[in-house]
């Protein structure tokens, strides 16, 4: 049986844009998880995510793998970007795409 550091370095190893968030794109279960998934879309940015939610050991795991103690956090090629006041500060400062775009996860524009 693997540990939630094992399952979380998986889903962040095998996806390029992997967003652990509450809930799930479809349905955010919450205000900050609603508003990355927002910014991603916009950007036509392809990612993944896990619903925190839907396993406590991952829940908990999440904030000690990355020491960031809020949810959602958002993982490009395996590097921690971070939570939803950073996604959303880059994406209105301009840099979010350039940084996509760098990463090689989205066309420059």
């Amino acid at each position: 049986m693997s540990t939630a550091h094992e399952t979380i370095k998986s889903a962040i190893d095998q996806n390029p844009v992997m967003l652990f968030m509450k809930g799930t794109p479809q349905f955010p279960q919450c205000g900050f998880s609603a508003a990355v998934v927002q910014i991603l879309d916009y950007l036509g940015v392809e990612y993944a995510s896990m619903n925190v939610l839907a396993d406590d050991d991952i829940r908990s795991g999440i904030k000690s793998f990355s020491d960031w103690p809020t949810i959602p956090q958002l993982y490009v090629k395996g590097e921690f970007v971070g939570g939803c006041d950073i996604v959303r500060e880059m994406f209105e400062q301009g840099e979010l795409k350039p940084f996509l775009a760098e990463k090689g996860v989205m066309e420059a524009a």
